[in-house]
C-alpha cells in the first residue's frame, strides 16, 4: 500500500477547459449560443473557441498574460471564456458600466496585454487609455464588430475579432494549465463597499464550482438558459463552463429589460436563468400587457444579494421556480443554498417566501460554512438570534487578492475565509445574512439589521426600491435611513409622504427600528448585477448631518 499514490494516470491538473472537448462530441449538433440571427452549434464553438486560442498565441500571448474584455452578453464574450484561457492567459472581464477612470485603474492594476472592446465602449476604452500613466504600455484593442447594432462609433483598427477567429487554427493544441493551481480568471469585485481588489481564481476551484452549482441547483443536460447575469460578474456564477457540461443552449441579449426577459423566454422557450433580485423586481412590477404566458417551468437561480421574502413570493405567483444561493467574488459562484425541503411545499406562500429568503446550507463540495463571534471565534448558537459573520472553507475559495498580501491575510486566516457578511443560524441548521458587517446600524446601542428594515419597507405595496443605511445622530448616534423608490405608474396624490412611510413602519416593526428618515429617489444607484451601493447613500447620509430634532 506504501507504493500507492499520484502517478501520471491520476495526476492530471483539473480545469473546466476539458469540458468542451466532451460537449463537441456528445452534443455537436445542438444549439450551443443563440443571438438575434447568430446561431451556433456546440461542434461550430469548440472550433471558434480553438481557433482564439491560437490565434492569441500567433499573437504572442502567453501564460499568465492577462487578456482583458469589455462587453455585454454576445457570443465573443461567451467564447472567451474558453478561448482565452486555452491560449495560457487569464482571463479579466470588465464591467460595462465603470467609468474611464476606473477601467484605466484596473488595466494598470492587472497589467493586460490585450483587450477585446465591444464595438459600442470603444469611446470609453479610449478614454481609458488615455488615463494611463505615460511609462505604462497600453494593451493591444481589439474591437468586437456587431452586425445587429445599428449608428456604430467608426474606427481604424485593421484587426477584428471575428478576422482573428478566421486566422486561427480549429485544430491548435490548446495550452493546458501546467498545475491545477495556475490562474484561470481575474475578477475584479464590484466595489459596493469599498474599493474594487482584484481575485485571482484557479483552474481547479473554477472546475469544482462548476460542477458544485449544477448540481446545488440540479440542472439537467440540454436547458435553455438566458443570459440576463452578467457573464462579466463573478464570470456568471461559472455557467459559461456549466451550460458547455450539460449541452446547454446559450440565448444571449445584449441589453435586456422586462419586455425582452418575458419575449426570449417566449421565443425560445427557455428553462434557467439567473439574476440578482433586482431582475426578479423587474419582472413583479412589469405592467401585464408587457408580460408573456411563460412556456414552461423557468427556473431561476437568484443571488448576490439577500432577496426580500415579498419579491421571492411575487415572482414565484407568476410561474417562476425560484431558487436561492449565496456566493461572493472570492468564491468564484454559489457555495451556498436554500436546498429545498419538500415537507415545506405544504406551507403557505408567505411562509414559503421567508424560508427561502434564507442563504441556506453549503453547497456538496464545500469543506464547511460556519457563523462564528468576532470576539471568541466560536460558532454562534443556532438560536436565528445570535448573529456573526460567516466564514466559508473549500476549493471554491479564491487563491488571494492580486499584488494585496494585506488584504488576503485579513480576509483568509485560521484555516477560513472572513465574507464579512453578518449571519445567524437557525435552529434547523440553515444560515440567515442579517447584514453586511459594514451597514449594520448601531442606534441606542441596538444592532439593527438594515435587511430586516429593508425587507418590511419592500412589503409596501407602492415601493419599488429601498436601501437602509445609517445617517449620524447627535442623541443615539446613528439612526436607520431609508432610501426608496417608487413603483411606476403612480399618481402623485397617491405616492406616501415620508412621515406616511415612517408611521407605516412603525405599525410594523420595533420602534428602534423604525427608520428615522425616508429619503425617495427615481432609482437607487446599482452595480451592474443589481446590487444596490451602499457605500454611495452611506455617503449621502453623511453629508446630510444629524437631524435638527432626534425623533424618539
Amino acid at each position: 500500500m506504501e507504493k500507492l499514490g499520484l502517478n501520471e494516470a491520476n495526476n492530471n491538473p483539473i480545469t473546466p477547459l476539458n469540458f468542451l472537448e466532451r460537449t463537441a462530441t456528445v452534443y455537436g449538433n445542438c444549439k450551443s449560443i443563440v443571438y438575434n440571427g447568430t446561431v451556433y452549434t456546440w461542434a461550430e464553438t469548440q472550433k471558434r473557441c480553438l481557433r482564439l486560442a491560437s490565434a492569441l498565441y500567433s499573437l504572442g500571448i502567453s501564460r499568465r498574460d492577462v487578456v482583458s474584455v469589455l462587453a455585454p452578453n454576445i457570443p465573443a464574450m461567451y467564447e472567451m471564456h474558453f478561448g482565452v484561457p486555452m491560449s495560457g492567459a487569464v482571463l479579466n472581464t470588465i464591467n460595462t458600466r465603470l467609468d474611464a477612470r476606473t477601467i484605466s485603474v484596473l488595466l494598470h492594476h492587472s497589467e493586460s496585454k490585450l483587450i477585446f472592446c465591444d464595438i459600442l465602449y470603444l469611446p470609453l476604452l479610449h478614454d481609458a487609455i488615455s488615463l494611463l500613466p505615460p511609462s505604462h504600455k497600453p494593451p493591444q484593442i481589439i474591437p468586437i464588430e456587431d452586425p445587429y447594432e445599428q449608428n456604430v462609433p467608426k474606427h481604424s483598427y485593421s484587426l477584428t475579432y471575428e478576422q482573428l477567429i478566421e486566422s486561427g487554427d480549429s485544430q491548435f493544441n490548446w495550452i493546458r494549465p501546467s498545475s491545477e493551481l495556475d490562474p484561470i480568471v481575474l475578477n475584479y469585485t464590484s466595489g459596493t463597499t469599498s474599493a474594487p481588489k482584484c481575485v485571482v481564481h484557479c483552474h481547479r476551484g473554477i472546475f469544482i464550482t462548476t460542477l458544485d452549482s449544477l448540481v446545488s441547483w440540479s440542472v439537467p443536460t440540454e436547458p435553455v438558459y438566458l443570459w440576463t447575469l452578467p457573464m462579466f460578474h463573478a464570470n456568471g456564477w461559472t455557467f459559461p463552463w456549466g451550460m458547455a457540461i450539460v449541452g446547454g443552449t446559450n440565448i444571449c441579449i445584449r441589453h435586456f429589460n422586462a419586455s425582452r426577459i418575458f419575449s426570449a423566454i417566449h421565443d425560445h422557450e427557455v428553462t434557467h436563468m439567473c439574476g440578482a433580485p433586482v431582475v426578479l423586481n423587474m419582472l413583479c412590477n412589469a405592467p401585464h400587457n408587457m408580460r408573456k404566458p411563460l412556456p414552461g417551468p423557468v427556473n431561476v437561480m437568484t443571488a448576490a444579494s439577500s432577496p426580500p421574502a415579498e419579491v421571492l413570493k411575487h415572482t414565484e405567483a407568476m410561474g417562476f421556480q425560484v431558487s436561492h444561493g449565496y456566493g461572493l467574488t472570492e468564491t468564484g459562484g454559489i457555495v451556498m443554498s436554500c436546498a429545498w425541503k419538500s415537507e415545506w411545499n405544504k406551507f403557505p406562500a408567505s411562509e414559503r417566501a421567508r424560508l427561502k429568503a434564507r442563504q441556506g446550507v453549503c453547497t456538496p463540495s464545500m469543506v464547511k460554512i460556519d457563523v462564528i463571534d468576532e470576539y471568541t471565534g466560536k460558532s454562534v448558537a443556532k438560536d436565528g438570534i445570535t448573529s456573526g459573520e460567516i466564514v466559508v472553507k473549500g476549493a471554491c475559495v479564491m487563491l488571494g487578492y492580486l499584488k494585496d498580501e494585506k488584504a488576503t491575510k485579513a480576509a483568509i486566516k485560521d484555516g477560513w475565509f472572513y465574507t464579512g457578511d453578518v449571519g445567524v443560524v437557525h435552529p434547523d441548521g440553515y444560515v440567515e445574512i442579517k447584514d453586511r458587517s459594514k451597514d449594520v446600524i448601531i442606534s441606542g446601542g441596538e444592532n439593527i439589521s438594515s435587511v430586516e428594515v429593508e425587507c418590511m419597507l419592500y412589503s409596501h405595496p407602492v415601493v419599488n426600491e429601498a436601501a437602509v443605511v445609517a445617517r449620524p445622530d447627535k442623541f443615539w448616534g446613528e439612526t436607520p435611513c431609508a432610501f426608496v423608490s417608487l413603483v411606476e405608474g403612480i399618481h402623485s396624490g397617491t405616492k406616501p409622504t415620508e412621515k406616511e412611510m415612517i408611521d407605516w413602519c412603525r405599525e410594523r416593526m420595533p420602534h428602534y427600528m423604525v427608520p428615522k428618515t425616508v429619503v425617495f429617489k427615481e432609482e437607487l444607484p446599482k452595480t451592474s448585477t443589481g446590487k444596490i451601493q451602499k457605500y454611495m447613500l452611506r455617503n449621502l447620509a453623511k453629508e446630510m448631518g444629524p437631524p435638527k430634532i432626534s425623533r424618539l
